[in-house]
This record gives structure tokens, C-alpha cells and sequence, in this order.
């Protein structure tokens, strides 16, 4: 665990901009820099990825009005990367960002991503994917998980209880952590629960105050990755050698469409395939966020309304000390 001294919290302060896809995060993230001199910071799972811009939705030079975008387009589609990635990366830009004196507005609607940079306190150790993971990966597929839980429930019997059987990736990482350090993963996240988070948060979002608004939005926004070309940005890919199992072509939209190449979806239903599992998705992302009792809500009406959301996150940041 991370013993290094951290700046007093006051001094390390950074705007949230969160909510489910299509809500408008991006606009008011750029909006926000722009007025507080600052620099957006993305944390969002797929808009990492180079050569992905259409179907994430990432933003273009000009949505970007100029203002230093981070972490966008930064890793190959082969890539995987997990939490623990994201904040090894992550981490280094924001602290820069604030020895600068401007101000990290950190964007997305990854929210795990988004609340392990802000906690900071780093993972439990173990080399996922190397020799212990290749070989608990090993019996999981010779025996089956039930030998494998019962020498968890050995170890770490809190993990046991909490895990189902059916979650075999945790079990093997519960397993694999205690191996490689003889700690439990159970009494490394009951540590970091207790430590500060390294980054003080003011947390905006963004949400419709009818679902009917937002899923409209949303398959609007789906026509346009369309019309944009969503389909030619998939062949390109595999142009370019990527897999068809790749992480990054498990992403919405992309795995439709490659329905379509492969000749077992139409366009029109990739189209509907693609609505849905979008609208799906901001579903469990506003599941997520209900969780936090720190964000401020905005609501929009009928339409998106970025001057009345800008002034309301003035109000809301001086009244958090950041005016």
C-alpha cells in the first residue's frame, strides 16, 4: 500500500462531471474547464482506445474548444485495461494537472474507474495473469469453481460468503491475491476503507427528469454514430488486425455491427440492438450513481439546457469553495 505523502486535501481539490451516456457530460465538462482554467481528464473505459471515436462518442477537436483533454485515444484496441490501469495512468496527469495550478475536471461514465482515481488508494497486489492466475485458471477449468471456493472459504471465508459461485473472476482474484501476499483481499479493501480519499471531489451530474427524454436521446445519438460512419470505423479495425474478441470490440455498438460484416444481423437491426443495449446501459449507469450521496443533480427538461446547468455548477462550486 502507498505510503507516499500526498498533498493536503484543500490543495487537491477537482471537479466530477458523471451521469449516463448522452446526458451532455462532455459539453458541460469543456464548459467548466473553460470558466475554472481547467483541463478535462476522461474516465471512460472505451473512449481509451485509438481509432474508436464514433462509437464511444469521444470528443472531436472541436467539441474539445480548445481545452487539454487527457486519457482519450491513448492505448491500442488489443489493450486491455482494468481499474488498476486506468489509475496508474491517471493518477500522474491529475497530480501534473495541479502542481500546474489549473483545475482537474475529470469526465466519464465509468463510475468504478472514476471512484478508484478519486479514493487513490491503490489495489491489492497480485500479477493477474501470471503463473498463479494461469494456474488457479487451470484447475477452474479441469475441477470447477466448488474446489477452488472451498480453499477460498479456508483463507478468506468473508470473500466466500460474499461471492457467489457463478462469479468465478472474483474468486480466482480473491485466491490469487492471497497467494502472492498472504493478505486477504478482504482485509486490503477494509485498510484502504479507512485512508482519505487522494482527491476531494465536488460531483456533478446530469440526468432527465423523464426516462422517455433520455432514451430518446439516446437512439438519436445512436443514428448519428450511423450516419457517421460507425460501420466503416468497425471494418477498419479489422483491417487493422484487431480481433474479433478483442475487449474493445465487446463494446456497444461495435459488437453489433460486426453482426452486420459477418452477415448475421442486418443494418436496421444492429441499429435497434444498439438502442436498446445504450439505453440499457445508462440504466445501470444511473444505478450506480444513486449509490452516491455526494452528487449534485442537475435535471434537464425536454432538451439540454448547458447555460442553466453552467450557472447551477457556478452555484454549486462556490458554495464548495471552488467560486
Amino acid at each position: 500500500m502507498s505510503t507516499e505523502r500526498r498533498t493536503p486535501v484543500e490543495r487537491r481539490k477537482v471537479i466530477c462531471v458523471v451521469g449516463p451516456t448522452a446526458c451532455g457530460k462532455t459539453t458541460l465538462g469543456v464548459l467548466l474547464a473553460k470558466k475554472y482554467g481547467g483541463e478535462v481528464v476522461s474516465a471512460d473505459s472505451m473512449q481509451i482506445y485509438r481509432g474508436m471515436t464514433i462509437g464511444t462518442a469521444a470528443p472531436t477537436e472541436a467539441e474539445m474548444q480548445g481545452v487539454p483533454h487527457h486519457i482519450i485515444a491513448v492505448a491500442d484496441p488489443a489493450e486491455q485495461w482494468s481499474a488498476a490501469e486506468y489509475v496508474q495512468r491517471a493518477t500522474p496527469v491529475v497530480d501534473d494537472i495541479l502542481a500546474r495550478g489549473r483545475l482537474p475536471v475529470i469526465v466519464g461514465g465509468t463510475g468504478l474507474w472514476m471512484d478508484a482515481l478519486l479514493r487513490g488508494h491503490g489495489f491489492a497486489k497480485g500479477s493477474a495473469g501470471g503463473a498463479v492466475r494461469r494456474e488457479l485458471e487451470t484447475r477452474f477449468e479441469q475441477e470447477g469453481i466448488e474446489p477452488l471456493l472451498a480453499e477460498l472459504r479456508q483463507v478468506d471465508p468473508d470473500s466466500a460468503v460474499r461471492l457467489h459461485p457463478a462469479d468465478t473472476k472474483r474468486i480466482l482474484r480473491a485466491l490469487e491475491v492471497y497467494r502472492e501476499t498472504g493478505q486477504t483481499i478482504t482485509a486490503h479493501n477494509a485498510a484502504t476503507q479507512a485512508m482519505p480519499d487522494r482527491y476531494s471531489a465536488v460531483k456533478i451530474g446530469l440526468r432527465f427528469a423523464d426516462r422517455e427524454d433520455m432514451k430518446a436521446l439516446i437512439d438519436r445519438r445512436v443514428d448519428k454514430m450511423a450516419a457517421e460512419g460507425l460501420l466503416t470505423e468497425v471494418r477498419a479495425l479489422l483491417d487493422r488486425g484487431l480481433p474479433k474478441n478483442a475487449t474493445a470490440m465487446q463494446a456497444i455498438g461495435y459488437k453489433e455491427f460486426l453482426g452486420v460484416l459477418d452477415g448475421t444481423l442486418t443494418e436496421p437491426e444492429a441499429l435497434e440492438l444498439v438502442k436498446l443495449r445504450s439505453r440499457q446501459y445508462a440504466k445501470r449507469q444511473l444505478t450506480w450513481l444513486r449509490r452516491d450521496q455526494d452528487i449534485h443533480w442537475i435535471e434537464w427538461g425536454k432538451q439540454r439546457d448547458f447555460a442553466r446547468a453552467l450557472q447551477i455548477s457556478t452555484e454549486i462550486l462556490a458554495a464548495s469553495g471552488l467560486g
